[in-house]
């Protein structure tokens, strides 16, 4: 309303030194065929009287019915677009916020998947190492009772070698000789050439 009050009040100035001016300047006119602008003439002067009258009374209705109405209105547009422009400025610190969080959640569950697939990880080796163990451990079982099953059919082969080696002495003592030997030299003799050679 201010600003629109003083060009009123700016654009009253000017006509009023329109008027002085064209008063200073009326004795040139007149003389160069402008009738129009002889003061000294009551019509004259009496229509530049109430043409100032009359634009004084303008200006004072402006000013105090229709300026104010026009100053409300720009005052309210002004304070619409003070609020859509704090509006947008909120709804932008939200979108930041939003996408500040969002950016974050995305860094925790990136760190919650990487934690999430070492602990994964982590499980498998130890259940591999697990396994492992147990099946190195069923091996050397394997291994050590195939270890003992062969010990004792080779002590069953030699326990019979001994017999079908002390059978064999005994007829070719018997065949060389014509003696019948006694049964158990022969063995103990066949048991301690099998030991002297178990040593060897």
């Amino acid at each position: 309303m201010g600003v629109i009050t003083k060009t009123v009040r700016a654009g009253l100035l000017a006509t009023v030194c329109g008027v002085s001016l064209l008063a200073v300047s009326a004795p040139g006119a007149y003389a160069t065929g402008m009738p129009q602008l002889d003061f000294a003439n009551p019509l004259v002067t009496g229509q530049v009287m109430w043409g100032a009258i009359i634009f004084f009374v303008f200006y004072l209705v402006l000013s105090k019915a229709m300026l104010p109405g026009v100053a409300r209105v720009l005052h309210d547009r002004s304070q619409r677009i003070t609020g859509d422009l704090e509006v947008a400025r909120s709804a932008k610190q939200d979108a930041d916020k939003a996408v500040a969080e969002l950016q974050q959640a995305r860094k925790d569950a990136m760190a919650e998947a990487q934690a999430h697939l070492q602990k994964v990880l982590d499980e498998e080796h130890r259940t591999a190492d697990q396994q492992m163990q147990e099946i190195n451990a069923r091996l050397a079982s394997e291994i050590a009772d195939a270890e003992k099953n062969v010990a004792a059919e080779k002590a069953r082969a030699l326990s019979a070698l001994k017999e079908i080696a002390a059978d064999t002495t005994q007829a070719l003592v018997q065949r060389l000789t014509g003696v019948v030997p006694d049964a158990q030299l022969v063995a103990r003799n066949v048991e301690s050439a099998s030991a002297h050679r178990s040593i060897i």
